[in-house]
């Protein structure tokens, strides 16, 4: 279900991607609303479920996990039963940061972070002893980090013009 974002609730989730630090004080700032205002409209948005969470972003790197792998997992069987088991697994493991079923060619997509390499090695067992088909990517460096969703209205693609050719006078 989509939920109609006006200007303000766009302005609010704007600031709070871009720092969910910022307090209700400097939201209302932002916003020109009272303080009483934008926490009754922060909490409306919390309530509606257009914000899940809001939470620290810390670097893996920085706290001592050094690997970053991608992960694509492909499952042996395909029945609801063995699918629980297999997504079960992949919660009960906190190297597993993010996990997302998808489409095509592979069944999951997961990133996972580990300390060292045995460490990994641990992870990708428990998951191949669940009948999956594991490939793994080891990360390189991040090119983009997680991005704000785009809220506001779609802007125009503008088009650049082609310069003017004069044509030669007859």
């Amino acid at each position: 279900m989509t939920i109609k974002l006006d200007e303000v609730d766009i302005q609010l989730l704007a600031a709070l991607q871009a720092d969910a630090d910022r307090t209700n004080v400097q939201l209302a700032r932002l916003t020109g609303l009272s303080p009483a205002a934008t926490l009754h409209r922060v909490r409306a948005l919390k309530d509606s479920g257009i914000i899940r969470i809001i939470r620290a972003h810390i670097d893996p790197e920085a706290a001592g996990l050094a690997l970053q792998v991608f992960v694509t997992a492909t499952l042996s069987r395909h029945d609801p039963r063995h699918e629980h088991a297999f997504e079960d697994q992949i919660r009960a493991l906190p190297q597993i940061v993010w996990a997302e079923s998808i489409a095509g060619e592979t069944d999951y997509l997961l990133c996972i972070v580990a300390h060292d390499v045995p460490e990994l090695q641990q992870v990708l067992s428990r998951l191949a002893a669940r009948g999956a088909r594991i490939v793994t990517y080891l990360r390189l460096r991040e090119v983009k980090p997680i991005s704000p969703l785009p809220l506001g209205p779609t802007p125009t693609p503008v088009t650049p013009r082609s310069p003017r050719v004069h044509e030669p006078e007859q």
